[in-house]
């Protein structure tokens, strides 16, 4: 059973969807995934209304938010975590990089894999000292020699912020 904000999440995005869109349902475009056909604008303004619903949702609120999400293979859906995280970016930890690792892991799109890194881990690894720095930066090296495509991306990504390489087809 989902939670409330995964609910109106996933409820009202559906609702914002438009035919249209949908075509790229299952398209390489989203690796596969599943598409309501929400817009960007759409998803940023359905994650917004959530966290004003559902005020004061804690770092481990906001963490579970997003895997919940992120577990059912909608593009809408995984947009709208990396949206959630983009937002509560501050509140992240270190320690939320091995979560972070298995969205990247299983995004399958490189309209996913650029946002996620870009916008959420390349912040949070910014606002990081000391042993917890340290720590980051020895799993964004293991990500570059990793069996992951996804992985490897973000590893780029993060060393090249000019260059956008994106997971071959």
């Amino acid at each position: 059973m989902e939670s409330e904000p995964a609910a109106f999440i996933d409820r009202t995005l559906r609702a914002e969807a438009s035919e249209w869109r949908t075509w790229a349902d299952g398209d390489a475009s989203v690796g596969g995934l599943g598409v309501y056909g929400a817009s960007v604008g759409a998803i940023r303004g359905t994650v917004r209304d959530a966290l004003r619903r559902h005020r004061g949702l804690s770092h481990d609120d906001i963490t579970a938010l997003a895997a919940e999400l992120w577990a059912v293979p909608v593009f809408d859906r995984r947009f709208a975590a990396i949206v959630l995280l983009q937002g509560q970016v501050d509140v992240l930890t270190g320690k939320d990089l091995t979560r972070v690792e298995g969205f990247l892991r299983d995004a399958r799109a490189a309209r996913l894999i650029e946002p996620l890194t870009l916008d959420v881990v390349r912040p949070l690894l910014a606002r990081l000292g000391g042993a917890e720095a340290d720590r980051a930066q020895r799993i964004v090296a293991r990500w570059s020699i990793s069996d992951s495509e996804s992985l490897i991306v973000a590893a780029a990504l993060l060393r090249e912020p000019g260059r956008r390489p994106t997971p071959s087809g």
